[in-house]
Order: structure tokens, then C-alpha cells, then sequence
């Protein structure tokens, strides 16, 4: 199918490994709970535990580093038996602290899509998670003066999108979001009539995949860098369509 995006007024970007770098972090986070709790279990098994634990927390905590870090705390004391130390209960808090004060490493290209793209649309961040950490990230990266809008949403359904589209007027017509995650930032997309475009990070956390069956018959575009979109959307004045993958 063939996908037009002459229409397209304003774009949506995802923030977390679409504009910096963050499940990089999560994943060595795990690796070190993994050897903290290493005398009581193996590290797969501590993965799996942990997975449990964060997604029974999700309704409870959210997304976001402090809910991981205290889902980490309650499987450690699980996985111990209540054994665990208080020196090792103390680590683990200080793998969470060390998370919230990493440096916020942009991707490539990043600043010159948006400053080309900025000529033409007004943009957005629509991302989600914790709110003070996201509002750090966000100070920190330089980029806030792009944005016309900053939305941090509990959870990405196409409910949130459609309430946020209609609290800014936006049609999904006159819409594009962009991002890494194909259940959070292009499934609900696509499927409230918006535009799309998959930008894949080298990981993504086991939540966010998407089983096959659940992209199919879904019009959507995937890049392999942020940079490509400039060519793509660049299209949108002649009104040229693009072949979607």
C-alpha cells in the first residue's frame, strides 16, 4: 500500500530511544541485579522474575525508572526469601539513582531532522513514563525549543492519543507520530487513522514487542535512521506517495 503525507501538519515524536538513548540503561541495570542476586538464583531466572514483577507493577507504579527500581527491590526480597541485605537493598537503590543522573545521549541525527522538519510542521513529544524523570531528560537535551507541545502520558492506547489529538485539535489526518516502539508509538496510530513511521532502537524492552500477526495489514513506514525521514516527508510538497515496507 502507499502512504501519503501531504496532509501532514503536525509531527509527534516518541522521546525515549527515539531521541536519546534509554532502554541501553534498563538492560545494564538488569545485569547488575543479576549478579547482586547471584548466590540465590541464575540470571535468567532473575530476568524473568523481574519481567513478572514489572508488568504486575505497571497499574501501580506505570512506566518508568522508579517503578523498575522498586519492582527490582521486591523481587530481590522474593527471590532472597526475605533474606536479602540491607547493604545489597541499598545497591540496588543506588543502580536506580545512577540510572536518573546518566547523561542524555541524543541519537544520530536527531537535531538536524528537527530542524529541518520544524520548517515545515509543528512538533510534538508524546512520550511516557515518569513525569519529573522525562521533564529532566527533556531540560537536559537541548532540544525543547523544537517542540510547540509536551505531552507526558500515562500509557500509549489509542485512547490517549485520541483524547490528546482532541485536546489540541489535531485530526489523525493532519497527524504523524514517530517513534521506536510499534505498540506504543504505531499500532495505536495507524489505528485511529493517523500516520506512522517506525524508527527501531537495537533493543526494546520485552513489553514493547508485537507479535507479527498484530502488524499486519497496518500502513505504516519503517526507517533504519531518524535522518531518512527528512527525504520521506520532503515528499509531502509535490504530494508524491511512498511504498510502505
Amino acid at each position: 500500500m502507499e502512504i501519503e503525507y501531504k496532509n501532514i501538519k503536525v509531527i509527534g515524536f516518541d522521546a525515549d530511544d527515539t531521541l536519546w538513548v534509554n532502554e541501553t540503561y534498563f538492560r545494564d541495570a538488569e545485569l547488575e541485579l543479576a549478579k547482586l542476586l547471584s548466590p540465590y538464583e541464575t540470571a535468567n531466572k532473575i530476568d524473568q522474575e523481574l519481567f513478572k514483577k514489572e508488568v504486575d507493577n505497571l497499574p501501580l507504579y506505570g512506566y518508568g525508572i522508579k517503578g523498575f527500581v522498586l519492582s527490582m527491590v521486591e523481587s530481590a526480597l522474593e527471590i532472597s526469601n526475605n533474606t536479602i541485605s540491607n547493604a545489597t537493598i541499598y545497591k540496588i537503590l543506588e543502580i536506580g539513582k545512577d540510572m536518573l543522573s546518566k547523561p542524555v545521549d541524543l541519537l544520530e541525527g536527531v537535531e538536524e531532522v528537527l530542524h529541518t522538519l520544524s520548517k515545515d510542521f509543528r512538533l510534538i513529544v508524546v512520550t511516557k513514563g515518569d513525569l519529573l524523570d522525562q521533564e529532566r531528560k527533556l531540560e537536559k537535551s537541548g532540544l525543547l525549543d523544537y517542540f510547540h507541545h509536551i505531552e507526558i502520558l500515562s500509557d500509549k492506547k489509542e485512547a490517549n492519543y485520541s483524547k490528546l489529538l482532541n485536546h489540541l485539535d489535531i485530526k489523525p489526518s493532519e497527524f504523524l507520530m514517530i517513534g521506536n516502539s510499534l505498540k506504543s508509538d504505531i499500532i495505536p496510530l495507524v489505528n485511529i487513522k493517523a500516520k506512522a513511521i517506525h524508527v527501531p532502537f537495537h533493543t526494546t524492552w520485552i513489553h514493547e514487542q508485537v507479535h507479527e500477526n498484530e502488524t499486519q495489514n497496518k500502513n505504516y513506514n519503517t526507517v533504519e535512521n531518524l535522518l531518512d525521514i527528512i527525504p520521506l516527508l520532503s515528499r509531502k510538497k509535490s504530494g508524491t506517495t511512498v511504498k510502505n515496507d
